[in-house]
């Protein structure tokens, strides 16, 4: 390992960037700020993790929480973390990750960090599907599930078929999606006039987005499209990265923009559908993790996996953060994000404005 360089240019000066060699005449460059910084979320998130499971109307130390998911504890606590909390968690942790990482992938996309599902209407297309299922079909939460998947697939399929021209642009992709999302709002309340009383409640619940009462047949099939899709994503990290630098230089560079574009996209889209479909349309996660990750890191590029680690965290504290303000399972956590969020939007668009780049 030689020893550690420092950019003498740009921006980023004085970031530190180590090379390391390895087998077969391979060679990596570490970004010691970006690793330092994942680590740290990972440790945030996992601590949040283990207060979250602890907190309830049966409230737990951190050492019996610990004690309990390494199999001690009583029959009781044994009970309240393994069969309660924990799977609530588990959701939680891979939603947030998922929302995180299919935030970075839309913004590095549209090369604008209004980017975001939130925005270009992949949440509300996953509830116009789960909609349907509830209002037209009378399904159980499977049912809703899979039809959140299905609207959120179509949503992502149509908006990206309607921004295609010789390929997407950026600012063409944003104003398609944040028309969608108007229409498709538009069809969410139309829904909604349709129900009545007790599945305009369900849908009201559902569309709030919350962690509470989630169980293990929810964590196993997120698990398998996170176990799937997030590493697919991350193998076209430095692909993305290239991306930013505009199509001309990335085609010189040899990168297939078109097919690095499908392929992240629709991984993007099945991610947000999933963990819509797990959760609720819970707001505002995947703008601001992909944001936060990157002022952390001060890397340049998508920064997926920080930013997968920043969404898990970001979610599991503010779930955490209702619980202890509000109590157990008085506020949803889509509220408060929602809340959080909708002021760093503000915030963004300020900031953007002043910086002339809207």
């Amino acid at each position: 390992m030689s020893s550690p360089v420092q950019s003498d240019k740009g921006p980023k000066a004085g970031r530190r960037v180590t090379p390391v060699r390895t087998g077969g005449g391979l060679s990596l460059r570490l970004d010691v700020r970006a690793v330092t910084a994942g680590l740290v979320l990972l440790v945030l998130a996992l601590a949040a993790s283990v207060a979250l499971i602890g907190s309830g109307d049966y409230p737990m130390t951190p050492s019996e929480v610990l004690r309990t998911l390494t199999g001690g504890g009583d029959a009781g606590q044994q009970f309240i973390v393994q069969e309660l909390r924990l799977p609530r968690v588990l959701v939680g942790l891979l939603v947030g990750a998922a929302f995180g990482i299919a935030g970075a992938v839309f913004q590095t996309v549209s090369r604008n960090p209004l980017g975001s599902p939130d925005v270009l209407g992949f949440g509300q297309g996953a509830s116009v599907g789960a909609l349907v299922v509830i209002v037209y079909f009378h399904g159980g939460t499977f049912a809703v599930a899979a039809g959140s998947v299905v609207g959120g697939v179509i949503t992502g399929l149509a908006i990206f078929l309607l921004a295609w021209k010789r390929g997407i642009h950026g600012y063409r992709f944003v104003l398609v999606g944040i028309g969608a999302a108007a229409m498709l709002y538009a069809m969410v309340l139309y829904l909604l006039t349709k129900a009545n009383i007790v599945e305009a409640t369900q849908a009201t619940t559902w569309m709030t987005g919350s962690l509470s009462g989630r169980d293990w047949s929810q964590v196993w099939p997120l698990a398998a499209v996170c176990a799937v899709l997030i590493p697919l994503a991350l193998c076209y990290g430095r692909p993305l990265r290239m991306l930013e630098m505009g199509d001309d230089a990335a085609y010189a560079l040899g990168v297939r923009v078109d097919r690095v574009r499908v392929v992240v996209l629709l991984a993007a889209v099945v991610l947000v559908a999933s963990a819509t479909a797990a959760a609720g349309p819970i707001a505002f996660v995947a703008l601001t993790a992909p944001q936060l990750a990157r002022r952390l890191t001060r890397s340049p590029g998508p920064n997926l996996l920080p930013s997968a680690v920043m969404g898990a965290l970001l979610l599991v504290a503010a779930d955490w953060s209702a619980q202890r303000l509000f109590g157990a399972d008085q506020l949803p956590v889509g509220v408060l994000t929602g809340v959080l969020g909708g002021g760093y939007l503000v915030w963004l668009l300020v900031t953007e404005r002043r910086a002339g780049r809207i």
